[in-house]
């Protein structure tokens, strides 16, 4: 392996974003391990360039995720870039408790088991750059996916908070924080306006990575979204029915 090459490591890359994501990097030359829970969609991401994929089947809500991260890391020869790109969400009116704690699980639970490792490791190495894709859901609550929403709200502050310490330690981390709109992959089961292509997504996210940008809001239709958003006193933004834009 070249000095110069770069290693990736993105968890969540069997579908969506992700796995767009890690396609990207490849073609640039990027040396990538993809975790994710599905062996076979693994597998084919490796098939297309086996020379600089590894992959490990990762479930981010069970206790042997960094043993088997760190296992990941050592087979793709170290690290430089750790994206989370896992997430689960629905909308849950109800409050389905089930649907609320498998949410928690992954985007709460899994999100700061997994961060933590990276994060430790690159303050052992000195640099490294850590990336999430929250959601612009996490700017406000939102009532039809309650827990949604608070979690990437929390991913949003944990990244700032991490970003703070890198600061303060001087450990050299950089911290991305990846915030898209609706974007058409498996994961939006519902009509939600203005979705975007997953291709368009990722190449804005890859761009954003490469100039390890702080945040990156995809795209201006959000960044004016959330700017709107607040601009919304709470006591009319708890009131505004939601429901009716979701088909």
């Amino acid at each position: 392996m070249k000095a110069e090459q770069k290693r990736a490591v993105i968890m969540g890359a069997t579908s969506g974003m992700g796995r767009e994501i890690a396609l990207i990097l490849l073609q640039k030359g990027w040396k990538v391990g993809v975790a994710g829970r599905r062996r076979e969609l693994l597998e084919e991401i490796k098939a297309k360039a086996p020379e600089l994929v590894v992959f490990e089947v990762i479930d981010v809500t069970k206790k042997d995720a960094p043993e088997l991260l760190e296992k990941l890391i050592d087979a793709l020869g170290g690290m430089d870039l750790y994206l989370y790109s896992s997430g689960y969400g629905r909308l849950n009116t109800s409050l389905n408790l089930d649907i609320e704690l498998d949410t928690i699980d992954t985007n709460v639970t899994g999100f700061v088991t997994t961060i933590n490792y990276a994060f430790n490791f690159f303050r052992q190495q000195q640099y490294g750059h850590i990336a999430a894709i929250s959601s612009v859901a996490g700017c406000r609550g939102i009532g039809l996916n309650a827990s949604y929403s608070a979690t990437k709200r929390f991913q949003m502050s944990y990244l700032s908070s991490l970003t703070q310490l890198s600061n303060n330690m001087k450990y050299n981390i950089s911290v991305t924080d990846i915030l898209p709109g609706f974007v058409k992959t498996e994961f939006v089961r519902y009509a939600y306006p203005m979705q975007m292509e997953v291709s368009y997504v990722a190449r804005k996210i890859v761009n954003g990575l490469l100039k390890k940008k702080r945040k990156i809001v995809i795209d201006w239709r959000y960044r004016l979204v959330i700017g709107v958003w607040h601009l919304i006193p709470r006591f009319l933004w708890e009131r505004i029915n939601l429901a009716r834009f979701v088909k």
